[in-house]
């Protein structure tokens, strides 16, 4: 592992045999299909998280009452995919089955894929929530498999993976929304619709994955695949509380497609680490 001279995300000081949540930053985009800078974002969030509070009014819960670790950045090589997800699973695997709850900081999309295998060694019948713009249930983008527009399609390509609930996307080819059409996978992002999908999923774990894009870029421009329209940010945080309120087995969770060059003011590194915050205090305040 590496990380030791990276920034910290905000009081994240326990160790990580006494926490409860821990953060572990995956900056890979090798797979970039529009806008690259997503390897960037760990570092962004935690530099961000200076700019926030450890107290969350909308939760009334503070950072300051749990036990969050930072591991800093997973160590992989450059220009091999294969190795770059190996190099994920099994640092994710040694969170996951030390009963840790991780929130894995991206990175681009493709990062999900062996988060989700690693959760699903523990948690069978995982339930796979994604609230994202775009389907990502290509086939294959341009040939490639191991692409961030696949990340959906190789998820659901695991034994015992449980549903995916897709909230937000608003992207996609005509076969990807005849699939969730098909599939009851597509939902809005809203507290009404989370909440129902909980209720679906029952006394399932379920692991969500966050692609920032999914928020109006007029709110989130620092990302690689910005979509028009969607909902705000407030939308989005008025979600992670319906997670709370409804004491659902969140096991896991990441924040990916931040590309932070791509809003020099800084807004959508200091959003992105405010749903880090949000997160983290769900799993474990």
């Amino acid at each position: 592992m590496g990380g030791e001279a990276r920034p910290r995300y905000l009081c994240a000081g326990s160790s990580f045999e006494s926490a409860r949540v821990v953060l572990l930053g995956c900056p890979f985009d090798g797979t970039a299909s529009h806008r690259r800078g997503a390897r960037l974002g760990p570092d962004a969030m935690r530099e961000a998280s200076d700019c926030l509070e450890t107290y969350s009014p909308g939760l009334d819960k503070d950072l300051a009452d749990a036990a969050l670790c930072d591991l800093g950045d997973v160590d992989f090589p450059s220009g091999d995919t294969k190795a770059v997800l190996a190099a994920i699973k099994a640092e994710a695997c040694r969170i996951f089955r030390s009963g840790k709850r991780p929130v894995f900081l991206g990175g681009e999309h493709l990062v999900s894929l062996p988060l989700v295998e690693a959760a699903l060694g523990v948690f069978p019948g995982l339930a796979v929530f994604q609230w994202d713009a775009h389907a990502d249930l290509r086939e294959d983008y341009l040939g490639v498999r191991l692409s961030h527009a696949c990340a959906m399609r190789r998820i659901l390509e695991f034994d015992g993976v449980g549903p995916l609930r897709q909230f937000g996307v608003r992207s996609g080819t005509r076969e990807e929304f005849a699939w969730m059409r098909a599939n009851d996978a597509l939902r809005p992002l809203t507290p009404e619709a989370v909440s129902a999908a909980l209720k679906e999923a029952g006394d399932s774990a379920v692991y969500l994955t966050v692609d920032v894009d999914v928020v109006n870029p007029g709110e989130m421009p620092g990302t690689g695949s910005p979509e028009p329209g969607g909902p705000g940010l407030d939308a989005l945080v008025d979600c992670i509380r319906v997670l709370d309120a409804s004491g659902a087995r969140i096991v896991g969770a990441d924040v990916v497609e931040l590309a932070p060059e791509w809003d020099p003011t800084g807004a959508s590194a200091i959003a992105a680490a405010k749903i880090v915050r949000e997160l983290a205090l769900v799993m474990g305040a």
